[in-house]
C-alpha cells in the first residue's frame, strides 16, 4: 500500500507540476476570475497546483484537502506562505465526520461519495481504479469556511462526486465557482447547477478536462447548461464555471485591464486589495454576461 501511495503521489506531482506550458495556460485562464488581493478557495486542492497558480496571480488562498499524505505535500510547499491557509478536512452540507474512500494509486479520485463510486464503476476510465481503504475525516461547510476566512472571489470545487453536498453547505451566492462534471454521473453536475440557481442569478460555461480553455462559445442560463450536460457528445469530463450576474465575469475588458496592470509595473503578487464581498459588489457586470440574460 505504501508503495502504491508513493507512486500515486509521484504521478500526481509529475502530471500537475511537470509541463511548463500547463502553468502558462492555467494562469491565463484563471486570470479571468482573480486579481491581486482577491480570495480564492481551492476545495479539493490535491497537490496544490491551483494554489500555485492562484498565488501567482496575487490571490490569497484557502486550500482544503482531506487526504493526510496530500496535506503533507501542501504543508511542505505552502506552509510558510502567509497568504495560504490550509484546512485538512472535507466540505459537506453539514458539519460532522465523513468516510473518505481512498485510492492509493489514483489519489485524484478518492471520494466521500460512495454512490458516485458505484456510478462510475462501469466507466472505462475507471476500469483500473480501486478504492482500497477508508478514513474518517472531519467535515465543515462552505459557510463555516467563509466565516473563518472571508468570502471568496472564486471557488474551485473538485471533490469527486461530492460537489452537490459541498454546495449544500452554502447559503449565499458567491461571485464565481467551478465544479466538475463526469458523463457517467452527469446528474450530480445538474444538481449543482440547480443548487446555484436557487442561491442566485448565475450564468454557466464549460471547459473540458485540463484544457484550460472554453468549450462553450458563450455564457448560458441554467436550463441551457442542464440541457448541454444531459446531451454530452462523448465520454470526456470537464468543469462547469458559474458566474453570478452581479459579480465580475471573465471577459476581454477584464483581461485587458489585467494586462495593463502588468505593463504599468504593478506587482502581480500584491495582496493589498480587499477580497471581501463588499469589494466584489463594487465591480461592474460585463456586457457579455449581461447580454446573456436575453440571449441564453
Amino acid at each position: 500500500m505504501r508503495v502504491a501511495r508513493a507512486l500515486g503521489l509521484a504521478r500526481s506531482l509529475a502530471v500537475y507540476y511537470g509541463p511548463f506550458w500547463r502553468r502558462r495556460r492555467l494562469t491565463r485562464f484563471y486570470r479571468q476570475f482573480l486579481s491581486p488581493g482577491d480570495l480564492a478557495f481551492d476545495v479539493g486542492a490535491h497537490v496544490g497546483n491551483r494554489v500555485s497558480v492562484f498565488r501567482g496571480l496575487g490571490a490569497r488562498v484557502v486550500a482544503v484537502e482531506p487526504q493526510p499524505h496530500l496535506m503533507t505535500v501542501l504543508r511542505l510547499l505552502y506552509g510558510r506562505d502567509a497568504h495560504v491557509r490550509l484546512e485538512q478536512c472535507g466540505v459537506a452540507a453539514t458539519t460532522g465526520t465523513g468516510t473518505l474512500h481512498l485510492s492509493a494509486r489514483t489519489p485524484t479520485v478518492s471520494s466521500f461519495a460512495a454512490g458516485w463510486i458505484e456510478e462510475v464503476a462501469d466507466d472505462p476510465g475507471f476500469a483500473r481504479v480501486r478504492w482500497e481503504t477508508a478514513l474518517s475525516v472531519p467535515l465543515v461547510t462552505l459557510d463555516e469556511l467563509i466565516d473563518r476566512h472571508g468570502e471568496p472571489r472564486f471557488t474551485k470545487i473538485d471533490v469527486e462526486g461530492f460537489e452537490q453536498e459541498a454546495l449544500g453547505g452554502l447559503s449565499r451566492p458567491l461571485a464565481s465557482l467551478s465544479f466538475e462534471y463526469l458523463p457517467a454521473a452527469v446528474e450530480r453536475a445538474v444538481a449543482c447547477v440547480e443548487r446555484l440557481t436557487a442561491l442566485g442569478d448565475y450564468r454557466f460555461r464549460r471547459s473540458r478536462v485540463e484544457t484550460h480553455s472554453w468549450w462553450d462559445p458563450d455564457w448560458v442560463d441554467a436550463p441551457t447548461m442542464i440541457s448541454r450536460l444531459r446531451t454530452l457528445p462523448d465520454g470526456r469530463s470537464g468543469d462547469v464555471y458559474a458566474v453570478r450576474i452581479d459579480g465580475r465575469p471573465p471577459d476581454s475588458d477584464h483581461l485587458a485591464a489585467r494586462a495593463a496592470v502588468g505593463q504599468s509595473g504593478g506587482s502581480p503578487g500584491s495582496t493589498g486589495v480587499s477580497g471581501s464581498a463588499s469589494s466584489a459588489a463594487r465591480r461592474p457586470v460585463s456586457q457579455s454576461v449581461r447580454a446573456s440574460r436575453s440571449s441564453p
